[in-house]
């Protein structure tokens, strides 16, 4: 078969095709839909994402896109920001003899990636293309400023897979349940979920308000986090008036199951929110203006992004959308949004709550 395939973009006899996207639980989230059109695509073959250990331990037994996940060690560009890392001897050897007919890169510009995803010798080749990266047979532009599900789904197009659902959706399972059950309990109804943490400061919304907005609604609440996080969920529980529990040694199987039985989730711009609307949960997230572009949701109906039109850093005035700068400091980005707004658009999710249809 030529590199240019059918007329529809398939390629004839795919069997095995590898998906490169391994970061974060928001990336892996916002990647799904692309991940669902390749299956239905191409439904005989084997899907394998080449993915972080997180990915292999939270898949496994999943319903989903997903067949199997190759945890990849730290490569630097492909499976680490580090610098210095190259493949371990073999490696790729070991990942060319599964003889993948189609690998898909989206996970970035390409400037790591694309040599990589070359490496495994598969029939095709597609994915993204910043212009310092190496070709690929089919291939889409790469500019920052891109909603990153449509940007996948752009990528899965190239081999003539579309979309059968634009939002993202992530299956629980009984054992993301019981892990819940074991560590939590039964949550009470009408709960509401608090995600104060972002891995970048600046996203960060500051405790004081989540906890400002957790008390005007008058739910019971939860503050989530990761271990690292810890300080900001004890300030964010501290900062209430009315009790909350802080939630902070669950797994990603087990926050599911949590934010699954919440009325609603409000987070800042981070892998909790999207997790929390992916198990079909309403959600408030608290957006940086660039970073609404990138990563906010596709429709209202059940998530409501409030949005900082913050456009200079608040210490020294830096260009946030210059992306070749990156100043210093780690003030939030987004902490001028009001509290008001966040609970008008909390209210509104919350008294559609038991409206059918109501949850997306």
């Amino acid at each position: 078969m030529s590199v240019r395939g059918r007329a529809d973009g398939l390629v004839d006899g795919v069997e095995r095709i590898a998906v490169l996207r391994a970061d974060a639980l928001g990336h892996f989230v916002l990647a799904v839909p692309a991940l669902e059109a390749l299956k239905l695509a191409y439904p005989g073959a084997t899907l394998t994402l080449l993915g972080k250990p997180w990915h292999a331990g939270f898949l496994k037994g999943r319903p989903g896109p997903v067949d199997e996940v190759v945890a990849l060690p730290p490569i630097t560009g492909v499976s680490t920001g580090e610098s210095g890392h190259a493949a371990p001897e073999g490696f790729v050897t070991r990942l060319r003899r599964r003889r993948f007919d189609l690998a898909v890169q989206i996970h970035g510009g390409g400037r790591y990636s694309n040599p990589f995803v070359r490496s495994l010798g598969a029939r095709v080749t597609a994915g993204l293309r910043a212009p310092d990266a190496t070709p690929l047979d089919r291939s889409v532009p790469y500019l920052y400023f891109q909603q990153e599900t449509l940007r996948s789904l752009e990528v899965a197009a190239l081999v003539g897979a579309t979309a059968e659902r634009m939002e993202p959706r992530i299956a629980v399972t009984r054992a993301d349940r019981e892990e819940l059950a074991r560590t939590l309990g039964e949550p009470p109804p009408g709960l509401v979920a608090l995600h104060p943490g972002a891995s970048d400061p600046r996203r960060r919304w500051p405790a004081a308000s989540f906890a400002a907005v957790a008390d005007r609604l008058g739910r019971p609440a939860v503050v989530t986090g990761t271990p690292a996080e810890a300080a900001l969920v004890a300030r964010t529980v501290a900062a209430m008036r009315r009790p909350a529990v802080p939630v902070l040694n669950l797994g990603v199987g087990g926050l599911a199951a949590l934010y699954e039985r919440c009325s609603l989730v409000v987070s800042n711009d981070t892998g909790a929110r999207h997790l929390a609307a992916a198990v079909g949960t309403p959600t408030v997230g608290l957006y940086w203006c660039g970073n609404l572009i990138n990563a906010g949701p596709l429709t209202c109906s059940g998530h409501r992004p409030l949005i900082s039109w913050t456009l200079t850093c608040p210490s020294c005035g830096t260009s946030g959308v210059d992306l070749t700068r990156r100043c210093p400091h780690d003030v939030s980005w987004v902490a001028d949004i009001p509290v008001d707004e966040v609970v008008e658009q909390a209210r509104a999710l919350l008294d559609g709550e038991d409206v059918p249809g109501a949850r997306p």
